[in-house]
């Protein structure tokens, strides 16, 4: 018993030693300590516990892997001695869960562990093998290709088609140039005081203008050359569904009474019924002529617009029926008018003054292809033709009537059309007249003056608002 009882005795003596230890520890550390709102009374767990230890630590050489393993695991768990509530902390080792298998569950820590940097040796870069940007399969990019050969083939098709439009109009003015010398004194005229450029002026790719005056019957003649558009390949594609032509269209202004009143046109059916809805002349004056080929000889697909039928005949003589015969798929339409006022307006209520008309020669002729460009030079001598019968022509006393008349109609149309705006712009001159008076009344200063004008006005107000009666004449009997 003597031996059991000096060994209680002994580890008695032990654990008051690690008690006082700890409490000094304590005291010093109570800032830093996390647990330092606890009671310094914690003492270590249990004497099975500890005397668990000492039995470890006294084992030997026998039980190494025994005493390792338990000297791993640190020490879980503290007890406090506190009489009012006992609890368990944790110690204050904060990278314990590094030392948990299972917070790692599925993780191989072998395979990811990097060797140690040999500091002394240049590390090796690993260089991934990146595929150029490039790639070497063009039909990746076939958008792009089109796009690009889209975009060459818009500018080729429009240098080649402003070229040709070109070559076209230099054509048709080599070829008509000798004739236009003959009748006109000046050629190519580009507005300058002095003719810088005489020949063709270009107004786009597809367009081209030549201005001559210099002759009697008319104060000027304008040519313009209108080609398809080969430069655009927009309208050259949409120009397979609907074909065009290149076309001259030739403006001469007559010199004013040369020519008698009358309105007619003649040309293809297409172009008369188009002509017929855009030209103002030809709407108000103007009536399709049915079955033209029986009463006036004209080619068959062919339309007139006439006002007088005796001026019609006059016009449609045979030199001018060979003409449309021969030529008829070259010529477009003639247009003849002393009323010539434009296209017709879109909003005439607004107009309170007719337009102003004035009398022209217009033709439209079909080009022909570059080798065929001399069969049409006979159209152009066709146009000084018509010129000089206009110039000697003139109607009966009843058709020189019934022209008069249907002008007289047309102006009584357009003031019947415009005579509610003609009429408002009435009432707002006189307002605009009266108020200019009430300021001129008013600035002077003078009561008398004011006092009569006032009572003036009361009087006109007054009329202007008394019932309208009629005087109505009885009889007696």
């Amino acid at each position: 018993m003597r031996p059991v009882f000096a060994f209680l005795l002994l580890a008695l003596l032990c654990v008051c030693q690690l008690n006082s230890a700890n409490v000094n520890i304590n005291s010093e550390d109570e800032t830093d300590n996390d647990f330092a709102e606890f009671d310094d009374d914690f003492v270590e767990a249990s004497y099975d516990t500890e005397t668990a230890e000492n039995a470890d630590s006294s084992r030997g050489a026998g039980g190494d892997g025994y005493s390792r393993e338990r000297q791993e695991q640190p020490k879980k768990l503290i007890v406090s001695n506190d009489d009012e509530e006992d609890g368990l902390v944790e110690n204050d080792d904060e990278f314990e869960h590094f030392q948990d298998e299972e917070e790692f569950e599925g993780y191989d820590a072998g395979d990811t562990m990097e060797p140690p940097i040999d500091q002394k040796t240049e590390p090796k870069l690993k260089i991934p093998n990146i595929p150029l940007h490039f790639r070497t399969h063009w039909d990746s990019y076939w958008m792009e290709m089109l796009m690009v050969a889209g975009l060459l083939a818009y500018f080729a098709n429009f240098f080649a088609g402003k070229t040709k439009n070109a070559r076209l109009a230099q054509l048709w003015f080599s070829t008509h140039k000798a004739l236009l010398d003959e009748n006109f004194a000046l050629v190519g005229d580009d507005g300058k005081v002095e003719n810088e450029n005489p020949g063709l002026i270009k107004e786009s790719e597809s367009l081209y203008t030549l201005w001559c005056s210099g002759r009697t019957c008319c104060e000027g003649m304008l040519v313009e050359l209108k080609m398809i558009k080969r430069q655009d390949l927009v309208s050259l594609v949409a120009g397979l569904m609907r074909p065009q032509l290149d076309q001259v269209h030739i403006k001469i202004e007559l010199t004013r009474g040369l020519m008698d009143t009358f309105v007619f046109a003649v040309g293809s059916k297409k172009t008369i019924t188009k002509i017929f809805k855009e030209y103002t002349d030809l709407t108000k004056f103007c009536s399709l002529v049915a079955k033209p080929e029986d009463r006036y000889n004209v080619p068959s697909g062919f339309g007139v617009l006439s006002e007088i039928p005796e001026a019609t005949s006059a016009i449609l003589e045979s030199r001018v029926i060979t003409a449309l015969n021969k030529y008829q798929s070259y010529i477009d339409y003639l247009h003849i008018s002393d009323q010539f006022s434009g296209q017709v307006q879109q909003e005439e209520g607004n107009t309170l003054k007719q337009p102003e008309t004035r009398p022209v020669l217009l033709a439209g002729f079909n080009l022909p292809k570059h080798a065929e460009m001399e069969t049409i030079k006979p159209l152009l001598l066709l146009i000084f033709y018509l010129m000089e019968r206009l110039k000697i022509y003139r109607m009966s006393k009843e058709a020189k009537a019934k022209a008069d008349k249907n002008r007289l109609r047309v102006e009584e149309e357009f003031l019947k059309s415009t005579h509610a705006a003609r009429a408002e712009a009435a009432a707002q001159r006189r307002e605009d007249k009266r108020k200019q008076e009430k300021e001129r009344v008013l600035a002077e200063e003078d009561p008398e003056k004011q006092r009569r004008w006032e009572l003036k006005e009361q009087k006109r107000q007054a009329k202007k608002n008394a019932p309208k009666m009629k005087r109505l004449a009885v009889k007696s009997l």
